[in-house]
């Protein structure tokens, strides 16, 4: 049973939207999509984790509908955004506290496994590795990447180990660079 179901899902806002997406993704697949601009690839993957609402089609993230049941959709996939944060390694802790306290997670396991995840991201940089490490503190079954950097996608893929991971792109290179499932080989962190 797919993890994320999208069929014919738009989304309009005015005169813009995203033309319909049907798409399945199942448990430990690898699945990159490339869309025509930063906005489109952008509101898909805003879509595919349940934070915005398709204006028609379906999506289903598990067996729960976002626009009825987003709190059940956000435990199942965990949004990583294409922007950084505003953070300095020093704002660690108090980043992990809030993300913990968000999702309900006890605050030392919390910390010990961002701290894990922040040691098997190695040198990427903290900016980038923090919302990853955020959104998988809850131990979300799909990863949503929006537009994440290619230098980035192995580490990204093999932290992430057999989850699930949908990743929207505006190049191919991009794309094709999270679909490698040699990266998924390894022990997650």
């Amino acid at each position: 049973m797919p993890l994320l179901r999208m069929r014919s899902a738009s989304f309009r806002l005015g005169s813009w939207s995203v033309a319909p997406v049907t798409l399945d993704v199942e448990p430990g697949e690898l699945a990159a999509r490339t869309f025509a601009s930063a906005r489109e690839a952008a509101v898909v993957a805003l879509m595919a984790a349940g934070i915005v609402k398709a204006s028609s089609g379906c999506v289903l993230i598990g067996d729960f509908d976002p626009r009825v049941q987003s709190v059940h959709c956000k435990r199942i996939a965990g949004f990583v955004p294409h922007e950084p944060v505003g953070l300095e390694e020093r704002d660690f802790a108090a980043y992990v506290a809030y993300r913990a306290a968000l999702w309900n997670v006890e605050a030392r396991l919390a910390f010990e496994r961002a701290s894990a995840l922040r040691t098997a991201l190695g040198d990427m940089h903290e900016a980038f590795a923090l919302p990853f490490i955020g959104a998988l503190l809850a131990g979300p079954e799909l990863i949503v990447l929006d537009r994440p950097m290619p230098a980035y996608a192995e580490r990204i893929l093999r932290v992430a180990g057999g989850k699930a991971v949908l990743s929207t792109h505006t190049n191919v290179a991009a794309a094709r660079a999270f679909r490698r499932r040699d990266a998924l080989r390894a022990t997650p962190a």
